[in-house]
């Protein structure tokens, strides 16, 4: 129970990355949580939109394994979330290692000890 918890708080932070990514990019709150000038923000707007969706259907599938029980399908997403957060971490912005990777990190350990 507490692993199905922990794995829809991740869910609903990816629905978040989707409304910054597909949604507020090139508003003031999307420019200014990402660093972005306005026209940095335009010029990306359509790259970050992709992205965005990614991350809706990362947490729909998050919220299908956990409704019909699949554990390896769940397994295999928060896995995929931690070494994506692990890159992006690496290769973008550190703090989406806090946001992203631990968060999933959490998620699997718990889903893996059956929680």
């Amino acid at each position: 129970m507490v692993g199905q918890i922990v794995v829809g708080l991740v869910a609903l932070l990816h629905v978040g990355f989707f409304v910054l990514e597909s949604v507020l990019w090139t508003k003031p709150t999307g420019m200014r949580i990402f660093g972005l000038s306005a026209e940095d923000a335009e010029t990306t707007r359509v790259l970050a939109s992709n992205q965005g969706v990614y991350n809706a259907m990362l947490a729909l599938g998050l919220g299908w394994a956990v409704a019909s029980g699949n554990r390896e399908a769940l397994l295999f997403l928060l896995a995929y979330v931690v070494v994506v957060g692990i890159y992006g971490g690496i290769t973008a912005k550190p703090t989406i290692l806090a946001l992203q990777a631990a968060p999933a990190l959490v998620a699997f350990g718990l889903v893996w000890l059956r929680w």
